[in-house]
């Protein structure tokens, strides 16, 4: 596909941009609006592809639940393998369409792998991620950024409460959860291992406070995020911290995202996990 399209999909998923703006570059992009309406199946996310682990698998145990925030109360999914172990807690932080269908799947794909998974809805203040992406998306330009990050951070507070915790932590994030997942590595000093998928950088400045491993993910056709690399890990060398960076040729932005069509790429999405996970099991069990 023109990656002229997919930038302008990636400019109305992150900037704000209407649907109706959207559409009608799209159609100048493509030549027509029956063209710009074939396309558009191949750019949004597509549910009925969300689950690849059942939510009645019968080797983990699903819940919804709650905790405190910072002034308001968090909604959760949490899955963990069934059993009577203590487990390390990875917290799976969504991408800016909220807690949907496809970050509730990697939750449980994430218990499958031996952990306790968390997924917090960043939305939670305004009642919740909706089932319409373009909603979700606008209530994100409605929420405090510091709150939000200490509601993130509180989810660590609530995994020590629990007995079937082993007390080690980790987090994974894709996209805006990618920039959560930098934000809670310097945020949060319990936190063991920090993997951010495609996402926006921290402040060079915060990161002397990074106590955790980092494990950077981030796609050769995602100049967006890709700018703030370079100064990234010149502060991550000049700091000393711990991280590892690796990118993957030929990809987009949000190539895990198997409900994302054109731009999931199977064999990075694959790659990434499994680092992730090989770093999640040295540092968590």
């Amino acid at each position: 596909m023109d990656q002229r399209i997919i930038n302008l999909f990636d400019e109305y998923t992150h900037k704000p941009l209407s649907r109706e703006e959207f559409i009608g570059k799209l159609i100048r992009l493509t030549g027509s609006a029956a063209a710009a309406m074939a396309v558009l199946p191949l750019l949004e996310v597509n549910y009925a592809n969300a689950q690849t682990v059942s939510s009645q698998d019968d080797r983990i145990i699903t819940e919804r639940i709650t905790y405190p925030g910072d002034g308001t109360e968090m909604k959760a999914y949490l899955a963990r393998p069934r059993g009577d172990a203590k487990y390390g807690a990875v917290v799976v932080i969504h991408e800016n369409r909220g807690l949907n269908p496809h970050i509730e799947d990697v939750t449980r794909r994430a218990a499958l792998e031996g952990f306790m998974a968390l997924a917090p809805d960043a939305l939670s203040p305004l009642g919740g991620t909706p089932t319409d992406e373009d909603k979700a998306r606008g209530m994100f330009q409605q929420l405090d950024a510091a709150k939000t990050i200490s509601n993130f951070a509180k989810a660590f507070d609530y995994l020590k409460t629990r007995k079937d915790c082993n007390g080690k932590f980790g987090c994974i994030g894709f996209c805006w959860g990618g920039a959560m997942a930098n934000n809670l590595a310097v945020n949060v000093p319990d936190l063991k291992v920090a993997v951010p998928f495609y996402g926006r950088q921290p402040d060079a400045a915060d990161v002397p406070k990074i106590k955790a491993m980092l494990q950077l993910h981030y796609a050769a056709q995602d100049e967006r995020v890709n700018a703030g690399i370079a100064a990234y890990e010149e502060a991550l060398k000049k700091a000393g911290k711990k991280y590892e960076l690796f990118m993957y040729e030929g990809a987009q932005h949000a190539f895990h995202n198997d409900t994302a069509p054109t731009r999931y790429n199977e064999a990075a999405a694959k790659l990434a996990w499994s680092r992730a996970m090989e770093l999640f099991n040295k540092n968590l069990k």
